[in-house]
C-alpha cells in the first residue's frame, strides 16, 4: 500500500498519540465500564419485515428460542430470566438500565449499523433507550458495526451466504452519516464524552477504506469528521479502532498491516469486541474460558507495546454461535462462521476472575486506560450475554459489581 503514510500534518489534525484515555469516574483506581450491545432483539424492523424469511414479528430471540444442544453436556437452549422482552419498549429499556447501572456498568457500547441506504436495527436504540425515562442513568456511545450483514440467522452448512446489506459506503454517504451522528447522538446529554470529545468506534477499517480511492482519502474523511464535531461544540472526537486480527463472521478480512493502521490512521485509543478476534477457536466443539482468556492476555500485553496509543482490554463472557445454525445438522465447529468453537466453563466464578485480573493489569499499568471493554450486554446467540438468564441468574453482573462497582 503505497499511499499508506499519510502527512504529518494530517495526522496531528486528531488527538495526540500515547495519550492517558479515561472513562468518567472520578477516583484513579476506578475503572470505566462499557459493555457492547447488539440491538437485534426488537420486532419492526424495517429490514427484517421485508424479508420473507424473517417478517415484522421477527428478533433474533426466535433462534434463541429454537437453540438445541449439539453434542454432550453443551449447554443450549439458553433461557433468558426476563423472558423474550422487546428492547424498542421502553419500559423494557428501564429495567435493563437500572440492572447495568446497579451492577457497575456505566455505558453501553451500541452496535450500530448505517449502511449506504440507511439504517439497520436502530429501533432499539432510537425508539427504546433514548426515549427510557431513565436513559440518562446511564452513559452510551456508537460503535459503528460496518461489516457486511450476510444471511446467517441461521445457517445451513454447506449452502453459499447471501450477502444483503454490504458494509461498504461512499464518500458522500460517510459524510452524511458524521452529521447524522453528531446531530442525532453526540448531542445526547448521556453520550459518552472523554475530554469532551464523544467516543465513536469503527469496527472493521479495512471495509471503511474500501469505501474510498485511496487511504489518504479515507484518513481525510476521519479529520473532517473531527472537525464537523470542533465545529458543532466538541473538542474533536474520541476516534476508536476496533483492531482484529482473527476473522469471525464470513467475508471479513482482516488488514494485513493492523498495527501499521493503529499506530498511523489518526485514531484516539484502540480496543477488542471479542476475545475470539484475537484467540482463533478452530476446534470441533468446545475449548476452555481460562484458556482463550490466557492467551487473550498475551496479545494485550503485546499491543500495549505495539502500539503507540492506548489500549482499552476487553474481557468476554463467553462463545457459542451454535443457535445461528440449523438446529438438524450434526456439529462441527470448524467449518467457519457460525460453526465455529465453543467457549465452556465460562462460569460466573471464572468470569469474575477474568475480570479481577484485568481490573489489576489496568490499574497497575499508567499507560493503560481506566476503561473496560466488556461482551456483551446481550449477544444471547454467539453466547456472550450479561442480562440474566434461568440458571445463573444476575451472577454474572453481580461479578461486574463485586469488582467493579462503587
Amino acid at each position: 500500500m503505497k499511499h499508506f503514510l499519510v502527512s504529518t500534518i494530517l495526522l496531528l489534525s486528531l488527538a495526540p498519540y500515547g495519550c492517558k484515555v479515561s472513562g468518567s469516574k472520578a477516583k484513579k483506581d476506578d475503572v470505566f465500564v462499557a459493555a457492547y450491545y447488539f440491538p437485534n432483539y426488537h420486532t419492526g424492523d424495517e429490514r427484517h419485515s421485508k424479508n420473507p424469511d424473517k417478517g415484522p414479528e421477527w428478533s433474533e430471540w426466535e433462534l434463541v428460542k429454537e437453540a438445541k444442544p449439539r453434542f454432550e453436556n453443551h449447554e443450549q437452549p439458553k433461557v433468558p430470566m426476563w423472558g423474550y422482552l422487546d428492547e424498542k419498549d421502553p419500559k423494557v429499556m428501564e429495567l435493563k438500565i437500572n440492572t447495568a447501572v446497579e451492577h457497575g456498568i456505566d455505558c453501553f457500547i451500541f452496535d450500530w449499523y448505517m449502511y449506504e441506504d440507511g439504517p439497520f436495527l436502530n429501533k432499539c436504540i432510537d425508539e427504546g433507550f433514548l426515549q427510557a425515562e431513565n436513559t440518562n442513568k446511564i452513559k452510551f456511545a456508537l460503535m459503528w458495526a460496518n461489516h457486511d450483514w450476510k444471511n446467517i440467522h441461521p445457517h445451513q452448512r454447506g449452502t453459499p451466504v447471501q450477502l444483503l446489506y454490504p458494509g461498504i459506503v461512499s464518500p458522500d454517504r460517510f459524510d452524511a452519516i458524521c452529521d447524522h451522528v453528531i446531530e442525532k447522538y453526540f448531542k445526547q446529554q448521556n453520550y459518552w464524552k472523554i475530554d469532551n470529545k464523544p467516543y465513536f468506534s469503527i469496527y472493521d477499517i479495512k471495509r471503511f477504506v474500501s469505501g474510498f480511492d485511496n487511504v489518504n482519502e479515507a484518513k481525510k474523511a476521519l479529520i473532517k469528521f473531527d472537525s464537523k464535531a470542533k465545529k458543532a461544540g466538541f473538542d474533536g472526537i474520541h476516534l476508536n479502532i476496533v483492531a482484529w486480527g482473527s476473522p469471525i463472521l464470513p467475508g471479513e478480512e482482516a488488514p494485513m498491516n493492523l498495527t501499521e493502521i493503529v499506530n498511523t490512521f489518526g485514531f484516539t485509543s484502540a480496543t477488542s469486541y471479542v476475545w475470539i478476534h484475537h484467540v482463533p477457536i478452530n476446534v470441533p466443539k468446545d475449548i476452555d474460558f481460562l484458556h482463550v482468556f490466557n492467551s487473550y492476555l498475551k496479545y494485550w500485553d503485546q499491543k500495549t507495546t505495539e502500539y503507540t496509543i492506548p489500549y482499552i482490554p476487553n474481557v468476554t463472557m463467553g462463545w457459542d454461535s451454535s443457535p445461528r445454525t440449523v438446529q438438524s445438522y450434526d456439529w462441527n465447529g470448524t467449518w467457519g462462521y457460525p460453526y465455529t468453537g465453543i467457549i465452556v466453563n465460562n462460569t460466573p466464578e471464572n468470569f469474575k476472575a477474568a475480570l479481577a485480573k484485568t481490573k489489576e493489569k489496568i490499574l497497575e499499568n499508567p499507560n493503560t486506560p481506566n476503561i473496560v471493554t466488556i461482551n456483551c450486554w446481550n449477544e444471547w446467540t454467539e453466547g456472550s450475554y450479561l442480562e440474566p438468564d434461568t440458571k445463573y441468574g444476575l451472577k454474572y453482573l453481580e461479578a461486574i459489581q463485586s469488582v467493579f462497582g462503587n
